[in-house]
């Protein structure tokens, strides 16, 4: 990670673009949202496939691929992808408590990516591709390592190494440029790295038959 002194300097404000409106769920993605809705924060590699997974989740109101966890305000792409800005690539998650609940966000956030392998999700490497989960409240820290603890049995028992997913309060949360945006609902054939990867998760909401993808990311265990 790149020390703070030493990080880009950014800007005062959006050097581009933002979309108001998810192309697919039809509500905004910009603040403020409404007052019955929370916010929960993923990093789990490149932020194309993750958002799509969230979007598709009933409950979900909005999401959008957004820069959170570093230090250069409103950074763009190409600063975040030289790892000087210290941001992750995340999923910003907008929801409804009453229709799903922020552990059932954290299940399928373990489910669908490798959380053991520091700055790296498969050919993604880099330190904005980090396993993490940036906090909106006390309460979801606490649930957040929950979960995680009861998931790193389920991998120990499976063969597979450490977690290594950070937990932290979250930071400004910079959204990514529109042509990011719902990338995958744009360009369907685009890049994906992420599907469930072999290990349920023991709070989680998707049985293994109802991922799309049962391709483990995981990797072979030798």
């Amino acid at each position: 990670m790149i020390d703070e002194r030493v990080a880009l300097k950014g800007r005062a404000d959006y050097g581009y673009a933002v979309p108001d409106t998810h192309e697919v769920l039809g509500n905004p993605i910009k603040p403020p949202y409404p007052d019955n809705l929370e916010v929960a924060v993923f990093g789990m590699g490149c932020f194309w496939g993750a958002e799509r997974i969230f979007w598709q989740l009933d409950g979900v109101w909005t999401t959008a691929a957004a820069y959170a966890g570093g230090y250069t305000p409103y950074p763009t792409y190409e600063e975040v992808c030289s790892g000087r800005t210290g941001h992750a690539e995340v999923a910003l998650v907008v929801y409804d408590p009453k229709q799903i609940t922020f552990e059932a966000l954290v299940a399928v956030f373990f489910e669908n990516h490798n959380p053991t392998t520091r700055y790296q999700q498969g050919n993604d490497v880099g330190t904005q591709y980090r396993s993490t989960i940036l906090t909106t409240t006390p309460e979801q820290a606490e649930v957040a390592d929950k979960v995680r603890t009861a998931y790193q049995a389920r991998l120990t028992e499976a063969g597979h190494g450490e977690i290594t997913t950070d937990i932290e309060p979250v930071g400004p949360i910079y959204l990514a440029e529109d042509y990011h945006q719902q990338y995958l609902f744009k360009n369907p054939n685009g890049y994906c790295n992420h599907g469930f990867n072999g290990i349920a998760c023991p709070v989680g909401i998707l049985a293994q038959d109802e991922v799309p993808s049962q391709q483990s990311v995981l990797g072979n265990t030798d």
